[in-house]
């Protein structure tokens, strides 16, 4: 795998597209708008809601980056496996991913969704911890991209998706349950932690596991994902959502959501996973509690949010390439083993930053 082309070229994709350039990819990145001059691979511009056009492109590439809104996103696929190419995506979207594992069964590239922050990288070090275990009895995974500084009732920035938040926070959750996969219902199960002295509160969103209740099933009873917030957040949106019945106009909810707390350059994003069992017969608690701040990479200032879901998919596509994972079928991202990532270039990113 030596071409790849990255579709969206925002924060998340330019960096991206920046670091695979640096690691010896040859990359083509396709946006809707203009992109920016700085970056030292070739761009074009096209209307990415009609992938026609991307379709010949990806016949010419070993790989495709879809970097795009997750409704966007089985289209691409579809193309890449008619390409008969490797396909990564950043999606937390459940039913796009299992359109992409049936597409899985036929294809002669790797599909690999959910590559990103959470589901992705949260997904690797939960089985890295599970893994310690003869027996694990509870997994937990935390992910919070948070303002440093918050104000207002909801401290919060919208330094990702608006379409990615809204679909996680309304659609239905897996989680296991006592040894049983259930669905579960989003912005529910609230609790309270503490990072570094810092509360925060979790409770489930849609999407953050990946694959994990299935492949986990008979083998951990009790494994759930839940966002992370700052106190009060939880509450405020579902007063938004659900009495003020937002939850049926979630482009509108969007849309405002965004223009009342736009991104900020200071932002943080906590992981929080934890897992408890049996080791050698006596019970522990084993931890990975991180929390990642704006860096520098290919010489400017990233975002935590932007540098930490571009590092994790970055560094999934070295592995693959690199022979340390699959060149076919569907990738999982609990199958990506944690001490081969934080070796990859983009991964040491990630092993050198987070400490708390």
């Amino acid at each position: 795998m030596k071409s790849i082309v990255v579709l969206g070229l925002g924060k998340v994709g330019a960096l991206a597209g920046e670091l695979l350039h640096t690691a010896g990819f040859t990359v083509t990145g396709m946006d809707m708008e203009t992109a920016p001059a700085e970056l030292p691979f070739e761009t074009r511009r096209h209307d990415l809601a009609d992938l026609t056009q991307p379709t010949g492109e990806l016949r010419n590439t070993d790989a495709v980056l879809s970097c795009l809104p997750y409704h966007l996103s089985a289209a691409v696929a579809e193309a890449a496996h008619a390409a008969g190419i490797h396909y990564f995506d950043l999606t937390e979207d459940v039913p796009t991913t299992k359109a992409i594992r049936d597409l899985a069964e036929t294809s002669a590239g790797l599909m690999a969704p959910q590559c990103g922050l959470a589901p992705g990288f949260v997904g690797i070090v939960g089985a890295d911890l599970i893994g310690q275990f003869d027996d694990c009895r509870m997994c937990k995974m935390r992910v919070g991209a948070l303002p440093q500084h918050p104000t207002g009732l909801m401290g919060y920035s919208f330094n990702w998706s608006p379409e990615g938040v809204v679909n996680e926070y309304l659609n239905d959750c897996e989680v296991l349950e006592d040894g049983q996969i259930k669905t579960v219902s989003p912005m529910e199960w609230i609790e309270k932690l503490y990072i570094n002295g810092t509360e925060l509160e979790a409770f489930t969103t849609s999407g953050g596991l990946g694959t994990m209740c299935e492949t986990y099933h008979g083998r951990v009873p009790n494994m759930d994902y839940k966002t992370m917030r700052y106190p009060g957040h939880v509450a405020l949106m579902n007063f938004f959502f659900h009495e003020l019945l937002m939850r049926d106009r979630r482009r509108e909810a969007g849309e405002i959501l965004v223009n009342a707390k736009p991104p900020v350059d200071d932002d943080i994003v906590y992981v929080h996973v934890s897992a408890e069992g049996r080791i050698d017969g006596a019970l522990e608690r084993r931890e990975f509690v991180r929390g990642y701040k704006p860096m520098a990479l290919a010489g400017r200032s990233r975002t935590a949010i932007a540098w930490t879901t571009a590092c994790s998919v970055v560094g999934i596509i070295e592995l693959v390439r690199d022979g340390v994972l699959p060149s076919a079928g569907f990738l999982k991202q609990e199958d990506v083993p944690l001490a081969a990532f934080l070796q990859t270039g983009t991964g040491r990113a990630y092993a050198a930053q987070g400490e708390v």
